[in-house]
């Protein structure tokens, strides 16, 4: 029973240090917190919206006036549901690029209103920045998930996608607790990052064109018959 009282004192403990340092939160981490939400949104949005909600409502971060919406209980278990679908989704071969596909239309412009919200309710200009910011971040991310898991479904095997989504969920949390904690660190990591994302994305779409025309048999159709 001591061994249990001590954790649970020690979770405690966390926790209120955790809230110390997010009620301290400035100008640069608010602005590292628009763009981590921007970016994870392209790849795991319902994860995004329901970890910051649940730090909210726990406490442990005192969310901007714009984003108090993540933290309302009817909002918190809509996420959440949303995110126990997509935990399982995202890993199953095929489905999860069909999942993306659906998702196209949603994930940009909810990075965007959240990154917004993030200063919605104390300046307009830097409301409307921060949505561009993290719409096209949202953008990028979702735009190199999707050629990567399209990519990793060329394989025959599941245990990529398993693999690849798990990276993700890590990912994604990684960039939220660093943004909150180290926005200078995330800032240059983000950087890095966006850079190596351009590359990968070339990349990828180039051999995304080489499987469509192996499939349709491409190189047939385009070679000039003998004579």
């Amino acid at each position: 029973m001591e061994t249990l009282n001590g954790i649970w004192h020690s979770l405690l403990g966390l926790g209120n240090a955790a809230s110390a340092q997010a009620a301290s939160l400035d100008t640069t981490h608010l602005i590292a917190l628009a763009a981590a939400l921007g970016s994870a949104s392209g790849v795991r949005l319902y994860a995004v919206v329901f970890v910051c909600g649940m730090a909210g409502a726990l406490g442990w971060i005192p969310l901007p006036a714009g984003l108090h919406i993540l933290q309302h209980p009817a909002m918190l278990a809509a996420s959440g549901f949303m995110l126990f679908v997509e935990f399982f989704a995202d890993k199953i071969p095929i489905v999860d690029s069909l999942w993306d596909i659906v998702h196209s239309v949603i994930r940009v412009p909810a990075g965007a209103a959240l990154a917004a919200g993030v200063f919605g309710a104390d300046s307009a200009t830097m409301a409307a920045a921060a949505g561009l910011l993290g719409g096209a971040l949202a953008a990028t991310s979702f735009a190199t998930k999707a050629s990567t898991r399209a990519a990793v479904n060329t394989s025959p095997e599941p245990f990529s996608n398993i693999a690849v989504s798990l990276s993700e969920d890590g990912m994604v949390l990684g960039a939220l607790w660093l943004a909150i904690h180290h926005p200078i660190a995330f800032g240059i990591t983000l950087v890095i990052t966006l850079a190596l994302s351009a590359r990968l994305l070339v990349v990828l779409i180039k051999y995304l064109l080489a499987v469509v025309r192996r499939w349709l048999g491409g190189d047939g159709l385009t070679a000039a018959p003998a004579q």
